[in-house]
């Protein structure tokens, strides 16, 4: 079993995970037959059923406490949910997002009409998972509110005032977030990959070149995480995943944590933080340094979900224990540094190879946390 703690109304999971995986051949087989009409919604549903079950069992043999349903009925792992929003549209854009040497398909999402949260397709998602994790965790991923206003188009004639549209987004995720735990849910991830862009020199020139103040989006993103996690039951885990880009392999920002790490680490109010630091893009752990609360659990990112190799064990000690003289060992834990399939077309390694990086996840965290 994964050597995981307890502390006051929160279980901390020593080895964990950031929670997309690899899409089965039978997932991609079925979600072409249903994008071809040659099979329903509900035999789509039936083999998405049968394979998140069998993924849940996976996961549990290997030794991880909270599962996840591997995002196996998403495309994206923001879109899908942001365009099943009230006020929110999805559209094929003509442009992909542009990664490292190569682009997404073309989806893109705005805002046409005032937010609110309604009857979500996802909370039946979830709800199926957590009917399959049995005696361990259901986590469920979620993008953060940053992302719909940092990835779509915001109609002006629908918000004139800028304000008003981070207030309803607040709003907005705030019963999302009530939904979720209402149907189960108590630990929730937000995704968000704009803070890493907010540590990147070349993204915060590129932002300003649009008309953007990566200032101003501090702020306000920081305001509208907060409003939207107030008051949340006192038993809901609710953490954040920062990413620098995950497609097939590839990434978009480089920098570290050091030009968010005080706002972030010291004024976000959630339980913790999944960072990525699998590699030099991500720089040191001295931005660490501004973890001041004692019950802030930071999940270092060492082991890559992008490639098959598996991490020397020793190194990944080592670099615990430098992470561990900015912040205490018990406030630490492991995982990969992102998700394995952040878009359905999943990362380049195998469904054997993403098994055994998980494991090896488990197997040194037994070792460092005994």
């Amino acid at each position: 079993m994964t050597v995981e703690t307890k502390g006051k109304n929160q279980t901390t999971f020593r080895a964990d995970q950031v929670g997309s995986l690899l899409r089965s051949d039978v997932i991609k087989t079925a979600r072409l037959q249903s994008a071809a009409g040659e099979i329903t919604f509900d035999q789509l549903r039936k083999i998405e059923d049968k394979e998140i079950a069998r993924i849940v069992e996976k996961q549990k043999e290997i030794g991880l406490q909270a599962v996840t349903d591997g995002e196996f009925r998403r495309a994206w792992w923001h879109f899908d949910f942001l365009e099943n929003l009230v006020g929110v549209e999805g559209f094929w854009s003509g442009n992909g997002i542009q990664f490292h040497q190569k682009q997404t398909k073309s989806r893109a999402i705005k805002v046409t009409s005032k937010l609110d949260f309604g009857n979500h397709p996802m909370l039946q998602d979830y709800q199926y998972l957590h009917g399959v994790a049995g005696d361990h965790t259901a986590k469920y991923t979620i993008p953060s509110p940053s992302m719909l206003h940092f990835r779509g188009e915001v109609d002006g004639s629908v918000y004139p005032d800028e304000e008003e549209f981070f207030a309803d987004l607040a709003a907005t995720y705030k019963k999302a977030i009530l939904a979720f735990y209402d149907a189960g849910c108590r630990y929730l991830q937000l995704d968000d990959t704009s803070w890493a862009y907010l540590c990147s020199e070349e993204q915060k020139e590129q932002l300003k070149a649009k008309g953007l103040n990566p200032d101003y989006l501090i702020k306000m993103y920081l305001q509208t995480l907060n409003q939207a996690v107030a008051d949340r039951p006192a038993d809901l885990k609710i953490t954040m995943h920062i990413c620098r880009g995950n497609f097939r392999s590839t990434w978009i920002s480089s920098g570290g944590y050091e030009p968010v790490a005080e706002q972030l680490f010291g004024h976000l109010n959630i339980d913790g933080f999944f960072l990525e630091y699998d590699n030099d893009r991500s720089g040191g752990f001295e931005p660490l340094r501004f973890v001041t609360r004692p019950d802030l659990q930071i999940v270092l990112g060492l082991v890559t979900s992008k490639f098959g190799e598996l991490e020397n064990k020793d190194v990944i000690k080592k670099r615990i224990e430098e992470a561990s003289q900015f912040v205490p060992l018990d406030q630490l834990c492991l995982s990969p540094q992102c998700g394995f399939a952040s878009t359905e077309e999943g990362n380049l390694l195998t469904e054997e190879q993403q098994w055994a990086k998980l494991q090896h996840v488990v197997d040194i965290s037994k070792e460092v946390w005994k």
